[in-house]
């Protein structure tokens, strides 16, 4: 890579925190399916509690649809940590004049290109507080801000500041929002 070419990669949804609530969703699943057959059967399949003593309609009946939610949901999950959605690149070169976008979606992928010469600006926005949004877009003539950095964690300010001056800087652009 040329001097005039700047690629910033994008976490997508390969994160331990999605792993996590996905293996959490499937074990919880798991113990659900478990409890319901254990009612069913009359038999304990859990080492916990005493599941074999819960009437089968509606307890065990219930039990049985919460694992089929918490399967349909695990398997979504997986699905999306799998495809990695979201993850990308920020793609920007001087010599070819253009900015590209490119992140994975869920059937396809999805990729935007503009001119360079759209580009007015590169704006910082940091929200604290319930819906906290830390992010650096794009500022284009003509359209909405373009948003860059990833979906999910909050990036810590230092390096959200960092990546908006390192951007604007390579850009020839202004900062704006801080």
């Amino acid at each position: 890579m040329s001097a005039a070419v700047l690629e910033q990669p994008v976490l997508g949804s390969r994160r331990l925190s999605n792993v996590l609530v996905a293996a959490a969703v499937s074990t919880g699943g798991l113990g659900f399916l478990l409890a319901s057959l254990s009612s069913y059967l009359g038999r304990d399949l859990l080492p916990l509690g005493h599941p074999a003593a819960l009437i089968f309609v509606p307890q065990g009946l219930v039990m049985g649809l919460y694992s089929l939610a918490a399967a349909l949901l695990a398997i979504y999950l997986w699905y999306v940590i799998a495809v990695d959605v979201g993850s990308g690149v920020n793609r920007f070169d001087k010599d070819a004049e253009l900015v590209t976008i490119s992140r994975r979606g869920f059937r396809k992928p999805i990729r935007v290109d503009i001119p360079l010469k759209d580009v007015k600006a590169v704006k910082v926005e940091v929200r604290d507080g319930f819906n906290a949004r830390r992010r650096v877009s794009l500022r284009i003539q003509g359209r909405r801000d373009l948003p860059l950095t990833r979906v999910g964690e909050p990036l810590p300010l230092a390096q959200l500041e960092q990546e908006g001056a390192e951007l604007a800087r390579f850009l020839g652009v202004n900062l704006e929002g801080l």
